[in-house]
């Protein structure tokens, strides 16, 4: 039985393999444009920074160096059902140095298609183990009417522990904000 968060709630994670599943829905008359939207994994370090710039995975750079973390691949349209994206995680192999994961989701050209978060409709972030049996789902209700960029949640490492947390906080420079937060 999958445990609902809300915003800011924390949920232990024992499994040490398992996959993070994110998922929207756009709003069919919001902009006459396609929505693309794109999942981003930062491997962050102690010092609130990621480890390199190998440590961004996203639809270009698929895997971690320890291949830790893998984005199984972009879906350009969002359309469907369930998750969107998928990014598998395994904790046994993650660089000692590495503290946090954040998953963070942006729209594609947002600022040329005059899109944000305020379009988008059933977002969720949530992790299920090698049996496909979900664990925690986090729900994001919010309205981002400005936002072009959402970090939906984070695994973080807290006395040899690691949790999840349901973030769901948002930025209105896209993309780049969250490359400037964390390098």
């Amino acid at each position: 039985m999958a445990i609902n968060l809300e915003k800011g709630q924390r949920q232990a994670i024992d499994a040490p393999k398992f996959t993070v599943g994110l998922g929207w829905d756009s709003n069919s008359s919001a902009t006459g444009e396609a929505f693309d939207l794109d999942a981003s994994v930062f491997i962050v370090g102690a010092n609130g920074k990621i480890l390199s710039d190998n440590h961004f995975v996203y639809y270009n750079n698929t895997k971690s160096p320890d291949e830790s973390v893998i984005h199984t691949g972009d879906n350009l349209t969002g359309a469907g059902d369930g998750d969107d994206e998928q990014i598998t995680v395994d904790l046994s192999k993650i660089s000692p140095d590495a503290v946090e994961i954040c998953f963070v989701v942006t729209i594609h050209q947002a600022d040329t298609r005059r899109q944000n978060f305020g379009q988008i409709r059933n977002s969720f972030i949530r992790i299920i183990d090698n049996i496909n049996t979900e664990l925690v789902k986090y729900e994001l209700d919010e309205d981002f009417s400005i936002e072009t960029a959402v970090e939906f949640g984070r695994i973080y490492k807290r006395n040899g522990e690691w949790k999840f947390e349901a973030v769901g906080s948002g930025m209105k420079g896209g993309l780049q904000d969250f490359l400037t937060k964390y390098n």
